[in-house]
């Protein structure tokens, strides 16, 4: 079979099926340059998902006749000054978008830079360029998305979705750069110069608002990274990712080193199928981040990942670990910040744990037989409710308990409501953590075959694993050798090697083995924990409401449940009536 040049319309068709998936690919492209031409309001609409027009107005600065009739060729840019790949500081860089749209639809491009006398209109059909009558920025319109290559056309899915796409990649957008106001089908309005929680709060819905704690934090290296946003308490979540957004150098990514660092930051305060919300942004130097992965432009690389990782874990889980005293909350929605109520130590005797028995998603509570009465217990020591109502204590003062299961104290103008079972669980398991892990050093090591690239992948991170109390080395290159294993641990190793090994692949690290330890600490800490049912006197409840409130992460129970409830009096007024 002979080699042959393919014609140059061949050429933009297939490159325009790695930058044009759809009409929210064609949104993207097409907004990022006119952030890229410096405008700060955008106006973009959208007909039948896109498949029928996309319209988008900015009003930045425009280009010449020139360099119209230049931008729909390809790999021309005007956002590569120099040839250093390394330092690039645009949002699109890549000069294929233009080319691309146009090869598979019809575009027409306004455009003035407020030099010239008049403005320019050029017809990406047929190359011609005239005089417009436009007068300040570009307008780019898109319409018949597809029309030449209906194979492509086929595949899109329903305008709805498509509608949604498009809304996705506007509020990601809005969200990098908050001093751009957006307008989507006059519908959906994100104003310039929004405060990041304003424009958080009309991204991801109002819930928010008083719900998210903000993070700000640099790194002591020489690398100079910087991360900020905002991260959800622990109790506001989703059932999926949506409302999480990355920025790395003010661009929207979805990059696997801070997808897991997140997850890692959240393991023991949220259920591992909810998603915390969040919207961070990481800076670092051009150098030690590459964005040239990608025709999307949103996967990037990572000059030194591990150490990306472990400061954005550091820096969330220490926010997340801050208590109640730390950290106060606004009283009238469900917030988590504290949790101990007995200061013995706590012996860890994994290989004598009884079979867990799970209960409503946590493992926990062979439950007491349980007193639905209300009963404040009569002792002349007990504390003594507060008479005023700005009381001290961040929990309150505790009033009793109900159904032998709930605390109940009171704070300011807000009822408390404390579960008992869930905090004592957090207090023990707070204390379990900070017991070293038990090393058991082995005779003969226990030797696991694997393919080559799985030993490869877990010598990666060989040093993580022996942090973990996991000592390995290969052995040979089609195995690896347990030296040192966590004591107590009695599991299928070979498993859980080929689950670190698949991890490292996808994600270039692993929590399997610190997950693996938090299952083992949270059901240790259900089983040793205050019951559901269990009466407590009013000394025993004091002192769990004191704990709590010391405890990092006090605010949820190591499955994820909240720990505590404020619920203002003006509601409780409303319940009657009042």
């Amino acid at each position: 079979m002979s080699v042959r040049l393919l014609p140059d319309y061949l050429i933009n068709q297939i490159a325009a099926g790695e930058v044009v998936e759809s009409g929210a690919s064609v949104v993207k492209e097409v907004v990022e340059n006119a952030l890229d031409a410096g405008a700060d309001q955008i106006l973009i609409d959208v007909v039948d998902g896109g498949r029928t027009l996309i319209n988008v107005v900015d009003n930045g600065s425009g280009m010449s006749r020139q360099d119209l009739s230049a931008c729909i060729q390809r790999h021309a840019t005007s956002k590569l000054p120099t040839d250093d790949l390394l330092d690039i500081k645009y949002m699109g860089f890549r000069g294929e978008a233009l080319p691309s749209i146009a090869s598979v639809s019809d575009m027409i491009i306004d455009t003035c830079n407020g030099l010239d006398a008049n403005g320019w209109r050029l017809d990406c059909n047929t190359g011609d360029v005239g005089p417009s009558d436009w007068q300040t920025g570009t307008r780019i319109r898109v319409s018949n998305l597809f029309a030449k290559t209906p194979a492509r056309l086929k595949f899109l899915r329903s305008d709805r979705a498509e509608m949604m796409a498009v809304l996705d990649v506007v509020k990601k957008l809005a969200m990098a750069r908050r001093d751009v106001g957006f307008v989507l089908n006059n519908k959906w309005r994100f104003p310039k110069d929004q405060s990041l929680m304003d424009r958080i709060a009309a991204v991801m819905g109002d819930d928010v608002l008083g719900r998210m704690y903000e993070i700000d934090a640099a790194s002591s290296s020489t690398t100079g990274m910087r991360l900020y946003g905002y991260i959800s308490d622990p109790t506001l979540r989703r059932a999926s990712s949506v409302d999480q957004y990355l920025f790395v150098n003010g661009r929207p990514v979805k990059d696997k080193v801070l997808v897991g660092a997140l997850r890692a930051a959240y393991m023991d305060v949220m259920h591992a199928r909810e998603f915390p919300l969040c919207a961070l942004y990481l800076t670092l130097p051009n150098s030690y981040v590459d964005v040239n992965v990608s025709p999307t432009k949103t996967e990037v690389h990572f000059l030194e990942p591990t150490h990306v990782r472990s400061f954005i874990i550091k820096t969330l889980r220490d926010k997340l670990g801050q208590t109640i005293n730390q950290n106060p909350v606004a009283y009238n929605t469900v917030h988590g910040s504290v949790g101990g109520v007995f200061d013995k130590p706590v012996a860890m005797n994994f290989s004598a744990m009884a079979p867990a028995t799970k209960v409503q998603g946590c493992v926990c509570e062979r439950r007491v037989p349980q007193n639905p009465d209300f009963e404040i217990p009569k002792n002349e020591s007990a504390p003594k409710p507060a008479d005023d109502l700005f009381d001290d204590k961040p929990l309150g003062t505790v009033i009793g308990q109900i159904g032998n299961k709930y605390i109940l104290a009171t704070k300011g103008d807000n009822l408390v409501v404390v579960d008992q079972h869930a905090a004592h669980e957090r207090i023990t398991y707070e204390k379990l953590r900070t017991h070293t892990i038990k090393v058991q050093p082995l005779l003969t090591p226990i030797v696991v075959h694997l393919k080559p690239e799985d030993v490869a992948a877990i010598l990666t991170i060989s040093d993580d694993l022996k942090n973990a109390g996991l000592v390995v080395d290969g052995f040979g290159d089609d195995a690896i050798a347990i030296f040192e294993k966590p004591a107590d641990w009695d599991m299928n190793w070979a498993d859980v090697l080929h689950d670190i090994a698949d991890e490292v692949r996808a994600y270039g690290h692993s929590s399997q083995l610190n997950e693996k330890l938090h299952l083992k600490l949270a059901n240790y800490a259900c089983h040793h924990s205050v019951r559901a049912g269990q009466k407590l006197t009013m000394i025993e409840m004091d002192a769990l409401l004191r704990d709590i409130e010391k405890t990092e992460r006090g605010g949820q129970c190591n499955h994820g449940r909240p720990v505590y409830k404020f619920i203002p009096f003006t509601q409780i007024d409303g319940w009657f009536e009042r």
